[in-house]
């Protein structure tokens, strides 16, 4: 999938920074492909804030190719807090059956601690919406730890609501060589 640029994101990411004169300044924009290595080091944040890092084994080339390649797999955007990375959003299209018509997964959603509880957050997860909202996607879904009760209450707080009824499955590489080789 390859998305041209949003530029009402762009304007909307203007708009927050006019009136936020309370707050910290933040901004919210598309990650380019000089990006790549600023990515890749939110990702190991991420994973050290997940206690998962031990399992990251990407690299800057996967990233380059998988986010900047034709076509793009997933898209990035970087938010910023008093004018320096601070987090990002990674998200890529899904499909509802049931609904035939896309949705957004968000795949992960990330701020560094001395930014979090500025907003940047929040104006992440808007601008995934309103990307969502731009392309009549139907749904816009992520996944949170179940241990982490801060990002839960925020989502909630957000309006977000957890689908208890559901569980997550997930096969991996030997997983799937041994499926594909029966």
């Amino acid at each position: 999938m390859n998305f041209p640029a949003n530029q009402s994101l762009e304007q909307e990411s203007r708009l927050m920074e006019a009136t936020a004169a309370h707050r910290p300044m933040i901004s919210v924009r598309r990650a380019a492909i000089d990006d790549v290595p600023l990515i890749l080091s939110l990702i190991r944040e991420l994973a050290e804030y997940e206690r998962l890092a031990h399992t990251v084994d990407a690299t800057e080339e996967h990233l380059r190719r998988t986010l900047f390649g034709q076509p793009a797999e997933a898209e990035v955007l970087i938010g910023e807090f008093q004018g320096e990375p601070a987090g990002l959003a990674l998200f890529f299209s899904n499909y509802s059956t049931f609904k035939g018509r896309s949705g957004i997964y968000l795949e992960d959603l990330f701020v560094r601690p001395h930014a979090r509880g500025s907003g940047l957050g929040k104006a992440l997860l808007r601008s995934v919406a309103s990307i969502a909202a731009q392309r009549g996607c139907v749904r816009l879904e992520w996944s949170v730890l179940d241990w982490n009760q801060p990002a839960i209450d925020f989502y909630k707080r957000l309006g977000a609501q957890p689908l208890d009824e559901w569980t997550v499955y997930r096969m991996t590489g030997e997983g799937i060589a041994a499926l594909v080789a029966e």
